[in-house]
């Protein structure tokens, strides 16, 4: 099923209109990737409208909708002018992806109701499709490769903002269209921030080098952790990563569809729990991700749904140490009737450079 038919099935109810205002469900809805716009959806007719920036681009890229310019016109003009042509009564909206005085602008000048459906609108994209899976395939082997390249370039004496650039750098070389999001790219005792920022800390021998990374291509995400060691590891280091490797490893033994998120999530922190370390592992096991770097639904302690065939999520555990080091090991699968296909091939056995 095209992702706009799917649309179409959300306006037998409550709303007979869809007002897509984000790029993703843009994106999603058009199955085209247009930087700026908003789009209608109705039974009765779609229509996409941008502006003489993008107007070429929309033109020849996007089916299903009548694609219309707003230059000299404006948006609030052409949604009113979809709304009497189609005879709209109920627009339902993203309200996740407004900002407050957007919402007030339609509110006050669109010629209908708005009514909030985020959750039904972005309720699709749990599930992907073949072609998004092969995209995202594609986006991962991009930033397996970067992986491979960008450990043979980390040297002592670098800074992390320097490593970064070189990752940066590895992943356009290799084929992304984008970055899925800003690299994390931390060493020695800033590992032990989850989301550190990288900085002029120059990595040093015995340190552990973390890089959290992923390749945007043709919209859709890509997310790895790996962690190295630089020179040597102490044998608390070896510890920490044998242990965080083993919890992974126990959660991508009982990922499957059919399966809660929460107990994917509790396989792997039992692991980390038992040897020591659980107060040491905060964040969830994994998330979900697709045309955003976060999407729902995922593999953590929150969720007691169980994980739907065709959704893809990270599987992520980690152990940081404050003030000493940190150690994090992503990889992203997909989830099938029978177990997961895991899309990142990276070796996972600690490397030393």
């Amino acid at each position: 099923m095209k992702n706009l038919e799917k649309y179409l099935t959300l306006l037998e109810g409550e709303v007979d209109g869809l007002l897509l205002t984000s790029r993703y469900s843009r994106h999603y809805g058009a199955e085209f990737d247009i930087a700026e716009g908003v789009a209608v959806v109705t039974k009765k007719g779609c229509r996409y409208f941008t502006d003489s920036r993008y107007i070429e681009s929309a033109e020849n890229g996007i089916q299903g909708f009548e694609v219309l310019i707003v230059d000299g016109v404006g948006y609030m003009k052409r949604i009113n002018d979809a709304i009497a042509d189609f005879g709209i009564t109920t627009l339902g909206y993203e309200e996740q992806y407004l900002t407050v005085a957007e919402l007030m602008g339609y509110e006050k000048y669109l010629n209908a109701k708005l009514v909030p459906y985020n959750k039904e609108i972005n309720g699709f994209r749990g599930v992907k499709e073949a072609w998004e899976l092969d995209i995202m395939r594609k986006a991962q082997d991009i930033t397996d490769k970067a992986f491979s390249e960008v450990i043979t370039r980390i040297k002592p004496g670098m800074t992390e903002l320097e490593l970064q650039a070189e990752l940066i750098y590895c992943l356009y070389k290799n084929g992304a269209t984008g970055l899925a999001f800003d690299p994390i790219v931390v060493s020695g005792p800033n590992t032990s921030l989850p989301h550190g920022v990288a900085c002029e800390r120059v990595i040093q021998e015995g340190d552990f080098v973390t890089m959290d990374f992923g390749a945007l291509y043709q919209g859709y995400c890509a997310d790895m952790t790996r962690t190295v060691a630089v020179g040597y590891a102490t044998e608390e280091m070896k510890k920490v990563y044998e242990t965080v490797l083993e919890a992974q490893l126990a959660g991508l033994a009982v990922s499957k569809a059919g399966v809660p998120g929460q107990d994917i999530d509790g396989a792997a922190r039992k692991v980390i729990t038992d040897a020591g370390y659980g107060q040491y592992f905060g964040h969830g096991y994994g998330h979900s991700l697709g045309l955003e770097i976060h999407e729902s639904p995922s593999p953590n302690a929150r969720n007691a749904e169980p994980m739907p065939v065709g959704a893809v999520a990270s599987a992520e555990p980690g152990i940081y140490l404050p003030g000493k080091f940190g150690v994090r090991i992503e990889d992203t699968c997909v989830y099938l009737e029978d177990g997961i296909e895991i899309l990142t091939h990276s070796p996972k056995n600690l490397i030393i450079v």
